[in-house]
């Protein structure tokens, strides 16, 4: 037994000698590539070349890059994935027919073709990341465009567009997406004359668009989830995109009442990186067919797309703050006309982007008739300066004997909304008795002075206004005081001692308050829902909203009362709201007679008359003096093209949150607006954007911001 045992191991010994010899062997015949540089390694037989968009930002670099697809990624590298390439690598390194050397960056396949236009030496993929197909062909249309509009670069779009992959998520299973829901009942969009028209026409396969200006009262969030609601039963796909979360949450939980739950996803930063992403893909596999979420939420690569809808268009929060600055407004047009989609912007007020729409007949007006109105919206009474000036008791603590009977009044009866400008805010000089804004003679912008010996200037143009007078009563004198929301809580607290004050604000946001006596300080758009809805507000400090220094003040400060206005109860339950501002004034007028359509057709045909946005195109380009006029003055720019300035940009301060339009510390930066009339904006972003590339390639002086469309005008 001992000796056929050792035999049989010293045949299974040579057995594994001959194994391990055969496969050295094997392995000298089909050397392995190195993967860091693919050098040798064959190449893919069909569509050998891949055209690669690298993910790094400057305009210069904004065109697709040509890569050699190795043969043993042919399989994953397909149009959309995800892949990593070298780049940076000079013309000098090349082995074996490989360009070779540069940094590793991260890219997206865009195409596969049979041959490249380049006829030196390509470099091959590095890695491909995820075979997950995340850049689909309408998400790259709507990028390009986006990137085209705003004068920015396409891989800057696609960092705003696409979320930062985890693979974790991309190993999860999704169900298919559930069957249609019913088309929902019609309930209140049967208060304005065209709503039930517009639901039966998503529920029908059509595509509306609406500039829809709701009713004041809590039915809004349930009227957009009915729409959505009637586009999911055409069998199409649906995305809401609101300023805030706690927009977002009332629409979620009345889209979830309405069809159940499944049928959606909400896309919110809050979410965190990993929830997100995992989100997101179960909308672009298909598993949920609806969105709803905030800004980046825009660009949610939602199939078979029905409708868009954008909600309160002229909040800030849908600027995005990152280059090129799109809005999302602007975005949702592009994908309603790229993708054939319905289209709906709803407010409680209504822009003059959007008025704009309506008057060139792009969309229809859907608004509720004046009877609906009155029914729907509080009483509103004014404080002018006049009667302010004549009462004591807003002399000694800054609450109007009206509006301090107003309060005790709704306490009897329930909560009372306290809205106050926010701690901050920069007030545009104006008028100190008939209070309209000082602005330029030259372009019409708002003056401005550095302190009370400096002379007035522009603005947008820097002119010079010494001997300004108002032209409206020749008064010469100016006026600025801004009260902040604490100061304003310490105040009531005294005048109404015993009542709870709350305040709602930056640090703490209030989402509801209980239906029952207490005085809530809100800043404008932090304001709560109170259960049953407020028996009063008091609008304080009108002009500071009305004066600051913006060609939207009146819009903003209307869009801003009504806001707080909606959440009050209707004249029939007796809610009141008291604002404190002219009676004079076309906001306030809009805001007493709850007319916001009115104010923003009569505000466009002002801006068409004096040629400002959004009847012409506005860019901003800010930067050191030298850089600016110097990309300013190579580029070419339409010969309609307008230039106002320089003017000094207001320095950054030390210690402070820096602003995405704010310069570096320490640094001296001035700004020029370039304007156009209608139909040449497209010529003035390409025309900006290469002066700007050209500089970059040359390496010329430091970099320059440009903003198409800027938010903030001055």
């Amino acid at each position: 037994m001992s000796s056929e045992n050792g035999a049989g191991a010293g045949e299974q010994g040579e057995q594994l000698a001959l194994i391990r010899e055969t496969v050295r062997e094997a392995k000298k015949k089909a050397p392995k590539a190195r993967p860091r540089t693919w050098r040798g390694a064959e190449l893919a037989k069909e569509r050998p070349v891949a055209r690669v968009l690298v993910d790094k930002g400057p305009v210069h670099l904004d065109k697709l890059w040509d890569y050699a697809v190795p043969a043993a990624m042919d399989e994953e590298a397909q149009p959309g994935v995800r892949v990593r390439v070298r780049f940076g690598a000079g013309t000098s390194r090349v082995r074996e027919g490989r360009r070779e050397g540069g940094g590793l960056l991260d890219g997206y396949i865009v195409e596969r073709i049979a041959e490249s236009d380049y006829r030196g030496p390509l470099a091959a993929l590095a890695q491909v990341v995820s075979p997950e197909p995340v850049l689909n062909p309408p998400l790259l249309a709507l990028c390009r465009a986006v990137a085209d509009r705003y004068a920015g670069s396409l891989a800057d779009v696609l960092q705003l567009a696409i979320p930062p992959r985890h693979a974790k998520a991309e190993a999860e299973r999704f169900p298919a997406p559930p069957p249609p829901p019913a088309v929902p009942a019609l309930a209140s969009w049967e208060r304005y004359p065209d709503g039930p028209g517009f639901i039966e026409a998503l529920a029908g396969g059509g595509s509306p668009r609406a500039v829809w200006t709701a009713l004041p009262g809590p039915h809004w969030p349930w009227e957009l989830a009915a729409a959505m609601a009637a586009t999911l039963a055409s069998g199409r796909g649906a995305l809401v995109v609101l300023p805030d979360g706690r927009s977002v949450a009332r629409v979620d939980a009345a889209l979830t009442e309405l069809v159940g739950r499944g049928m959606h996803a909400v896309l919110v930063a809050d979410s965190g990186p990993e929830e997100r992403y995992r989100r997101w893909l179960s909308i672009r596999r298909g598993a949920v067919r609806a969105v709803v979420g905030t800004r980046a939420a825009m660009y949610a690569p939602v199939a078979d797309l029905g409708l868009v809808a954008i909600w309160d268009d002229g909040h800030t929060a849908h600027s995005d703050d990152h280059a090129p600055y799109p809005h999302a407004r602007d975005v949702l047009l592009l994908r309603a006309v790229h993708e054939k989609a319905a289209c709906l912007i709803g407010d409680l007020g209504r822009t003059v982007e959007a008025a704009q729409l309506v008057e060139n007949g792009w969309a229809r007006s859907l608004e509720a008739g004046r009877d609906q109105v009155r029914a729907a919206a509080p009483l509103v009474r004014t404080i002018g300066d006049a009667e302010t000036a004549r009462d004591e008791a807003a002399r000694a603590a800054r609450l109007p004997s009206l509006a301090w009977q107003t309060a005790r009044a709704g306490l009897a009866r329930g909560p009372v909304l306290v809205q106050v400008p926010r701690r901050g805010y920069v007030p545009r000089l104006a008028c100190a008795r008939c209070r309209e804004p000082a602005r330029c003679r030259h372009c019409a912008g708002p003056l401005e002075a550095a302190d009370q010996d400096s002379v007035l200037c522009c603005g947008w143009c820097g002119t010079a206004a010494p001997d300004w007078h108002c032209t409206e009563c020749g008064h010469a004198r100016l006026r600025a005081q801004v009260v902040g929301a604490r100061r304003t809580a310490e105040e009531l607290g005294r005048a109404f001692p015993g009542v709870p004050v709350r305040t709602s604000g930056r640090d703490h946001v209030l989402d509801t308050v209980p239906d029952r006596p207490a005085i809530v300080v809100s800043t404008p758009g932090a304001e709560p829902v109170a259960v049953g809805g407020y028996a009063a507000a008091l609008l304080l400090d009108g002009w500071a909203l009305l004066n600051r220094p913006d060609l939207r003040a009146g819009e903003e400060a209307l869009r801003r009362w009504l806001g707080a206005g909606a959440l009050v109860r209707g004249a029939e339950d007796g809610g009141v709201v008291v604002v404190t501002g002219e009676p004079t004034l076309r906001p306030v007028q809009a805001l007493v007679r709850w007319d916001p359509v009115g104010h923003a057709v009569r505000e466009l045909a002002e801006r068409a008359e004096l040629g400002f946005p959004p009847v012409s195109r506005m860019a901003s380009v800010a930067g050191r003096p030298e850089d600016v006029a110097e990309l300013v003055r190579g580029a070419s720019l339409p010969a309609s093209a307008e230039v106002l300035g320089p003017v000094p940009v207001p320095a950054a301060v030390s210690g402070r949150p820096r602003r995405a339009e704010d310069p570096p510390v320490g640094v001296a930066w001035e700004r020029v607006l370039v304007r156009v009339p209608p139909g040449e904006g497209a010529a003035m972003a390409a025309a900006l954007k290469a002066a700007w590339a050209a500089r970059m390639v040359r390496r010329e002086g430091e970099a320059v911001r440009v903003r198409v469309d800027p938010l903030d005008l001055g």
